[in-house]
């Protein structure tokens, strides 16, 4: 496999995407991320996509997959050509993991979770990597099993044009140090598997909420390392709950199988668009969903998202 085996796309084309995890139904803010993903690719003449990240299998709720697909239909999202799925992809993880292990960016690691948390690095409070202070990557201790690989960083900040927030810049090795691309059992880690995800589909526009801001600049590392083309990147506002934090997997559910938003998908729409900046003209509401988004893609400004996060729940 090289570089130049990804499906063929122009480079002129918008190709944006929304990638769930059928680990749960979806709810108000993936509905947000959903809109905001498909009204940036379709403004533009693109193509938007739907791919499922179905990679941690072990907590995939059976049928979700389907309510997923089932839902955004309800909501008039209907995704250009066939829906993508991680666990297809098992073979091309592991080409490029080897190409970055033949380059010598990439190292076996006996650290455990425990171990780590016990260095001077602190795990990040708003991330899920927790620093990793470099113990293995001059070598691991004797009998010392491996627990994972890790891609080696270097000591320079990563910075990016963010459309809704403007430069972002990250130092990895103080934010979370050499990271994780697989782990010991084979299972491999998000951040190598959405770059290699994002390549292969050709989507050159990445639009999700702004919680997963704090990882692209690893894996706009990895598109670097690997010689990836980098993709425009939009974080949206998150829809929070009235306590402030994010909502989970619980939360303001949206979901075709639980039936809670049969008659309501036009009022949830409507508010979700308001949120992401537009104001629809009052007799919009009597529209179909998919009349409502063609309105949309019509009058949607993406300079028009708000710069702050929410802190009101739809």
């Amino acid at each position: 496999m090289s570089a130049d085996s990804r499906e063929g796309h122009s480079d002129r084309q918008v190709v944006g995407r929304f990638a769930p995890s059928p680990t749960g139904a979806l709810h108000t803010g993936s509905l947000v991320a959903a809109v905001g993903s498909y009204l940036m690719a379709k403004q533009a003449g693109g193509r938007w996509l739907l791919r499922l990240d179905d990679l941690d299998a072990q907590r995939q709720v059976p049928g979700m997959a389907d309510d997923i697909m089932r839902t955004l239909e309800s909501f008039g999202l209907l995704w250009d050509g066939e829906v993508n799925r991680q666990s297809r992809h098992l073979k091309e993880y592991q080409y490029f993991f080897e190409t970055l292990q033949q380059s010598g960016m990439v190292y076996p690691c006996g650290c455990s979770r425990k171990e780590i948390a016990r260095s001077a690095s602190a795990p990040h409070v708003d991330d899920d990597c927790m620093s990793y202070p470099g113990s293995c990557r001059g070598g691991m201790k004797v009998g010392s099993p491996v627990r994972s690989w890790r891609v080696r960083v270097q000591d320079e900040e990563i910075c990016f044009s963010d459309l809704r927030k403007g430069r972002v810049c990250q130092n990895l090795s103080d934010a979370c140090g050499d990271f994780i691309l697989k782990r010991g059992d084979g299972e491999f880690a998000y951040q190598l598997a959405v770059v290699v995800d994002d390549y292969l589909a050709g989507v050159n526009q990445v639009v999700r909420g702004d919680d997963l801001i704090v990882s692209t600049p690893r894996q706009i590392y990895l598109q670097r390392l690997l010689g990836f083309p980098e993709p425009a990147y939009c974080h949206l506002p998150l829809v929070v709950g009235p306590n402030g934090s994010k909502l989970s997997k619980r939360d303001h559910l949206i979901s075709h199988q639980l039936g809670n938003t049969a008659g309501r998908e036009q009022d949830l729409l409507i508010t979700a668009i308001c949120f992401l900046g537009l104001s629809p003209p009052q007799e919009l509401d009597r529209y179909s969903c998919g009349d409502i988004l063609e309105w949309c893609v019509t009058h949607f400004k993406p300079l028009q998202l708000s710069a702050h996060s929410s802190v009101t729940a739809i």
